[in-house]
């Protein structure tokens, strides 16, 4: 027998379907959006709202933004010459963490993984294809997993083939990882130590 009402029971189970928040986690949630004050309950729905009523994704590289192109494509400081490809925007988030990169981006979507479904026409790989005039370099900052590899792997040969240089982030990073875990310092490393392709 549930002893909660229906209400918070149906609040505990959408915090439950957040990543890495199981019951326990949600039901403290919960708990602590009951005991807040209404108008902190309502500036918090209503910015869930606004973040799914103003968020998109970029037409150029498909970072989310909420002006489009993002600022990051329109920022004239950034090297236009170089693209750094990466699977999901938290991806983009951990590479400018460290400050050390300056060029454009290219959210994928995902990776390419058969057993999963997704093939290379489920991602975002014709745009990028369509971005490369004028660009030297592709870095490759995709996670190094077993699909990422076949990623990264036929991603290359298509680049390559439009003579542009491919470069991808040193093996620094320990396999399996995602971006958005590793810390700055690591991620730093794993782009100056990028090798070819």
């Amino acid at each position: 027998m549930n002893v909660l009402p229906d209400s918070l029971q149906r609040l505990i189970e959408e915090l439950a379907k957040f990543p890495g928040i199981g019951k326990k986690s949600a039901q403290r949630i919960a708990f602590y959006i009951l005991k807040s004050d209404r108008e902190d309950a309502v500036s918090l729905a209503r910015t869930i709202i606004d973040v799914k009523d103003r968020i998109f994704r970029c037409s150029r590289c498909h970072h989310i933004s909420d002006v489009d192109p993002c600022k990051i494509c329109s920022d004239p400081k950034r090297d236009h010459t170089t693209i750094c490809v990466v699977q999901e925007p938290l991806d983009v988030i951990a590479v400018e963490k460290t400050g050390w990169y300056r060029g454009l981006y290219h959210v994928l979507g995902g990776v390419i993984s058969p057993l999963n479904g997704v093939s290379p026409d489920d991602l975002n790989i014709q745009p990028l294809l369509y971005r490369l005039e004028g660009i030297r370099e592709v870095i490759l900052a995709i996670n190094p997993t077993r699909d990422g590899e076949t990623t990264s792997l036929y991603l290359s040969k298509l680049v390559k083939d439009k003579q542009i240089k491919v470069t991808r982030i040193a093996q620094g990073l320990p396999s399996g990882i995602d971006l958005e875990f590793a810390d700055e310092i690591t991620l730093t490393h794993a782009l100056e130590g990028r090798t070819n392709l």
